[in-house]
């Protein structure tokens, strides 16, 4: 069983990015999780509602630039950052690591990383 759980860092205020949208894609495209992350600048349903992910293509999309303005940052128009979409395969190879990937963003309004984690 492969399981996913995502953790986003509001790294200009130095803080969890509580409430900011995310959506998984398997790489057709196909939508397989909406939420929002927890106080925590978690999302547990994601590593709750997912089915067991097989080896093969994703994509987690986070709505940076609409949590950014949602709390009150100043952004250019158009936004450097709109939707930070991070695509990323799943392995059952040994040296994948196997069961549970953690994909963390660390993000401000003109920048990102990602990892991952565990």
């Amino acid at each position: 069983m492969t399981t996913l759980s995502t953790h986003v860092l509001d790294t200009m205020q130095g803080k969890p990015a509580a409430g900011m949208q995310l959506w998984l894609e398997d790489a057709g495209g196909e939508a397989l999780f909406a939420g929002e992350t927890n106080a925590d600048g978690r999302c547990p349903e994601l590593l709750e509602r997912v089915p067991d992910l097989v080896p093969g293509r994703y994509a987690l999309t986070f709505a940076v630039a609409e949590y950014f303005a949602a709390e009150g940052v100043a952004l250019p128009d158009p936004p450097f950052l709109g939707d930070v979409r991070i695509a990323f395969g799943i392995s059952d190879t040994p040296e994948s690591g196997g069961g549970h990937y953690h994909v963390p963003l660390l993000v401000s309004p003109f920048a990102y990383s990602t990892y991952r984690g565990s």
